[in-house]
C-alpha cells in the first residue's frame, strides 16, 4: 500500500479504486451473518473528485447495506486542501446515516478545529504513536491527550499498530475504548474469518 497508493492517487486512479473497493467492501458486511461494521479508508483525492456522497448512497442502495455499518475512515489531509468542500461533503455522508472516523489522530497535523468543525464519531490514535511508547515519553504523552481530548467530546477512541501485550496493558491503563492490530488480527482472506 505505501507504493501503490501514492501512485494510484497521482494517476487519479483512487477514485474508481477507491469506488470498486467501497461496493466490494459492502457487498462483503450484507453477506455476514452477524451485523458487524466494516470501515472503509477514503483518500483525500476521493473528496476532492466527483460526487463522493453521492456514489456511497449508491452503493448503500445497491449493496443493501444499513448505513449505520458503514464506517468511513479519513485522514487529516482529506480537510486540509479544500476544508470548506470536505466539511459540506462529511456532513452529506453522515446524513445517510454513514459512520465517519478521524484516522491517524495524532501522527501528521492533528488540528483541534476539525474534531469541532465537525461531529466525527470516532477518532483513531495513528500507529506511529504506538509502536515508542516506553521508550519515548512524549509519544505516551501524545496518546494520554488523545484519549482525554476523546473523553472530553464524548468521542470513543481506538488505538492502531497494536503488536504487543505491553502496548495492550498500556492502553488499557490509559482506558483506550478499541485497539486495532497484529496483536488480535492480522490481514488473512476474509473465509478465515466467517
Amino acid at each position: 500500500p505505501d507504493v501503490f497508493i501514492p501512485l494510484a492517487e497521482d494517476s487519479g486512479l483512487i477514485v474508481a479504486m477507491g469506488e470498486w473497493l467501497l461496493r466490494e467492501a459492502c457487498a462483503e458486511a450484507v453477506s455476514w451473518s452477524r451485523p458487524l461494521r466494516i470501515a472503509v479508508n477514503i483518500s483525500p483525492v476521493q473528496f476532492q473528485h466527483g460526487d463522493l456522497a453521492s456514489t456511497i448512497h449508491a452503493v448503500l442502495l445497491e449493496s443493501g447495506l444499513a448505513p449505520h455499518r458503514l464506517e468511513l475512515e479519513i485522514t487529516e489531509k482529506a480537510l486540509i486542501s479544500d476544508f470548506a468542500r470536505a466539511i459540506s461533503v462529511l456532513r452529506r455522508i453522515k446524513n445517510l446515516g454513514v459512520k465517519i472516523v478521524m484516522d491517524d489522530f495524532g501522527s501528521g497535523y492533528s488540528s483541534l478545529s476539525y474534531l469541532i468543525s465537525f461531529p466525527f464519531d470516532r477518532i483513531k490514535i495513528g500507529e506511529a504513536c504506538i509502536p515508542n511508547f516506553d521508550r519515548n515519553p512524549e509519544s505516551a504523552a501524545i496518546i494520554r491527550a488523545v484519549i482525554g481530548l476523546s473523553r472530553g467530546l464524548s468521542l470513543p477512541v481506538m488505538a492502531e499498530g497494536v503488536e504487543t501485550e505491553e502496548q495492550l496493558d498500556f492502553l488499557k491503563k490509559e482506558s483506550c475504548d478499541e485497539i486495532q492490530g497484529f496483536l488480535i488480527g492480522k490481514p488473512l482472506p476474509i473465509e478465515n474469518y466467517a
